[in-house]
């Protein structure tokens, strides 16, 4: 199977009518999440907050067409609701049942759908690649397919499930995750690992800039397979959040391509990352990818203000198709220029017809390196998210 279902222990269905969305994945045992950092957070954000300090799960309901953000009481008693009906199929208690919402800000939830589908499909939960089709598309809003990601390893499977096209920014964007495993851990060594995998994936991911109000990733161990090792076990999370990281950025609204930066020989990690996402969300840069245009320039420019120190003469920019690669300067000194070198240009031109680009940033200042993932930014961009809710 391809995605949740490959683990054992999960179970998924779920239902997609017009704008609205409702998924129900049952499975049980230790679990960890990470939110949103924008201040205008969810009501179930709020809700979850507080209730995955309990470190458990038997089950997670997630709508979608409404974000239920800046509800108020109603909005959380609503939050409640969906927790309520969650207990009701999981069999167990409201506080034990994770609770998601995404669409649009700012609207009262239609707590009469939901609970239409609720009833509709709750009987519905099951544990094959049809299961997973019905939760991976009810989740989703303006994406135009649905992410999913699995890495089996000896004795274990880590796969997962997310959402998210636009309002993409660090920190997380408008994007969900529910993430399983059937390895057994406790609770805190979920929360660590989560939190690092997130920090290398989903953190580093622009469509737009924008801070969702309702970003989450849940981790959940069902526990079936007994323990694992520790490292082996963050490695496998580890690659389903760099993959559905990839898928969310890939499918940004409006987009034509795929924008990877990668930063190596930088001083830590941090830094790296700083410049890596800065370079990505500039608006310069995506609609020069979109249009094809090497103006390399725009690249080095966001770099240098990443607030990270480097030295400009020793940097070094290359474009890249993924299989060949062209250098734009060299520790300082220009290399792709139309006076100059115009036969550069015209191969970093080349290399951005396709649909990924990447550049690579070498700031000669230590070993240490970090990737970010984004989009171009188009015209459709602007007619998607300029009538997004007429």
């Amino acid at each position: 199977m391809k995605s949740i279902c490959a683990v054992k222990g999960v179970t998924a269905t779920g239902i997609k009518e017009g704008r609205y969305g409702l998924a129900l994945i049952r499975a049980s045992g230790n679990a960890a999440a990470v939110f949103t950092k924008n201040l205008l957070a969810a009501e179930p954000v709020h809700l979850m907050r507080e209730r995955m300090k309990s470190g458990y799960l038997d089950g997670i309901v997630i709508n979608s067409g409404n974000a239920n953000v800046y509800t108020g009481e109603q909005g959380l008693k609503d939050a409640e609701r969906m927790a309520e009906l969650g207990a009701e199929v999981f069999d167990t208690t409201p506080e034990k049942v994770g609770i998601a919402s995404t669409g649009v800000i700012g609207r009262f939830m239609r707590m009469d759908i939901i609970e239409d589908q609720f009833y509709r499909i709750k009987s519905d939960l099951g544990h094959d690649e049809n299961a997973e089709d019905k939760a991976e598309s009810a989740i989703l809003t303006t994406d135009t397919k649905p992410k999913h990601a699995v890495s089996k390893r000896k004795g274990f499977t880590v796969a997962g499930i997310a959402k998210g096209s636009g309002m993409i920014a660090p920190n997380m964007g408008t994007m969900l995750a529910f993430i399983y495993t059937d390895a057994d851990a406790e609770s805190e060594v979920l929360s660590a690992m989560l939190r690092k995998a997130v920090e290398r994936s989903f953190n580093r991911v622009v469509v737009d800039g924008d801070t969702s109000t309702n970003d989450c990733a849940f981790f959940t161990a069902t526990g079936i397979m007994g323990k694992a090792d520790p490292d082996e076990l963050y490695s496998a999370l580890e690659e389903v959040c760099i993959s559905l990281a990839k898928q969310i950025a890939s499918d940004g609204e409006g987009a034509t391509k795929m924008l990877e930066i990668t930063v190596i020989n930088a001083a830590s990690e941090d830094e790296a990352a700083s410049v890596a996402k800065t370079v990505i969300e500039s608006p310069l840069v995506k609609t020069a990818v979109y249009g094809e245009d090497p103006n390399w320039g725009r690249v080095i420019a966001a770099a240098g203000r990443a607030g990270v120190y480097f030295d400009m003469n020793k940097v070094s920019v290359y474009i890249s198709d993924g299989d060949n690669s062209v250098p734009l300067a060299v520790k300082g000194e220009i290399i792709a220029d139309d006076i100059k070198n115009p036969d550069a240009l015209k191969e970093a031109k080349n290399m951005m017809a396709g649909k990924k680009v990447t550049f690579v940033i070498d700031l000669d200042s230590g070993k240490e390196s970090a990737t970010a993932w984004g989009c171009d930014l188009t015209d459709k961009y602007v007619e998607i998210n300029g009538k997004y809710t007429t």
